[in-house]
């Protein structure tokens, strides 16, 4: 009996931790200054999650090449529950600034901001879940 419990409970602590994060997936980013967009793919990188860009598209939605595709555009985002994460840096190619940034999950829809100088500058934008 002591083992079957034992073997339960290891079995539903191994589930939780595999358990993908909601976040995790595939995201089309809005516009930047020139009207080009692009799709991120985030997921965990250790215990936070890291967004990478994949693919890169110009202002008529065809795809791209760009010298970012493969670097990372969000890294050390951490779960905070409810849909919200923090702690973390996006990275905007656009304007080539780091900001120290948020997320808040909806559904299919992802608000990231963030904010440079100590809050000076700050940025949002609404990403859309890629189906």
């Amino acid at each position: 009996m002591k083992t079957l419990l034992l073997a339960a409970t290891a079995t539903l602590i191994a589930g939780v931790a595999l358990a993908a994060d909601p976040v995790e997936g595939l995201w089309k980013t809005k516009p930047d200054d020139n009207g080009n967009f692009g799709h991120v793919r985030i997921a965990p990188c250790g215990a936070k999650l890291c967004g990478v860009l994949v693919k890169a598209f110009d202002v008529s939605g065809a795809e791209k090449p760009s010298e970012n595709v493969g670097k990372q555009i969000v890294w050390d985002m951490v779960a905070n529950g409810d849909g919200s994460y923090g702690d973390g840096k996006v990275w905007a190619p656009d304007r080539n600034k780091t900001y120290k940034s948020k997320m808040q999950l909806a559904g299919d829809n992802l608000a990231v901001s963030g904010c440079v100088l100590g809050g000076a500058i700050c940025r949002d934008s609404n990403w859309q879940r890629v189906k």
